[in-house]
């Protein structure tokens, strides 16, 4: 079941950005990118809006099949707007143990998700970016395929092997998340490397860049963050 959870943090043109505008995507950017979207939530099986992310998809001129949160940050005219539509809205307190994504993903996964793309998961809030990046690791050890996407970045967690698509010259950077990751192997990339160790802190694996269409990246034993920039 493919789903997507989409949050409040940055989407590209819509809801909450980054103040420098130089951050947001240019005309031709912008429209590839509403086009992708466009095809993600299309072809999803499940979309589900953490609080304000509703915003997100009121924009795009889509609906969620459910709101969870603890609307705290949800316009009124926009749970109003939903409330007609007949969507599902799933209140929780305000003080909680977990965040709105996270009750979103639990609900994913409670209704067997098992290929989730996270939308507006990054942005401002440093706190809440890398909290939904390190959201990834439950995933990865439920064997659910799982990525966080931006307008400029795609992100997934390797504990294993990942395959990923891209354009010759896109950037990917690997970064240990774990003391160290033995037996890092690169392939399709412009810097290989053959059962190297990469060490929590090294630099090293910060912009390779693709040399083909696909690039493989396996390990074996230790956690990265594999990061492509679009940019």
């Amino acid at each position: 079941m493919k789903c997507i959870i989409i949050a409040g943090g940055y989407l590209g043109f819509s809801g909450t950005v980054p103040d420098d505008s130089s951050q947001h995507p240019g005309p031709d950017k912008k429209a590839k990118w509403q086009q992708h979207l466009d095809h993600l939530l299309a072809a999803a099986d499940l979309i589900i809006a953490a609080d304000s992310g509703a915003a997100h998809l009121m924009a795009l001129n889509r609906l969620p099949h459910i709101i969870i949160g603890d609307l705290d940050s949800i316009a009124p005219r926009t749970l109003q707007f939903f409330e007609k539509k007949g969507i599902d809205i799933q209140s929780h307190p305000i003080r909680k143990n977990r965040t709105d994504t996270q009750l979103c993903l639990t609900h994913a996964l409670d209704l067997g998700a098992d290929d989730i793309t996270f939308l507006a998961a990054t942005g401002t809030r440093l706190d809440h970016t890398l909290a939904n990046i390190f959201m990834l690791t439950q995933l990865t050890d439920a064997g659910v395929q799982a990525r966080i996407l931006d307008p400029h970045n795609e992100i997934c967690l390797v504990k294993d092997r990942l395959e990923l698509s891209g354009d010759p010259g896109d950037l990917l950077s690997l970064i240990p998340v774990s003391p160290m990751v033995e037996g890092v192997t690169l392939q399709g990339l412009a810097y290989p490397l053959e059962n190297h160790t990469l060490y929590l802190g090294s630099s090293l694996g910060i912009s390779n860049y693709f040399m083909e269409k696909k690039a493989v990246i396996s390990i074996r034993s230790g956690i990265l963050i594999a990061a492509r920039s679009m940019d």
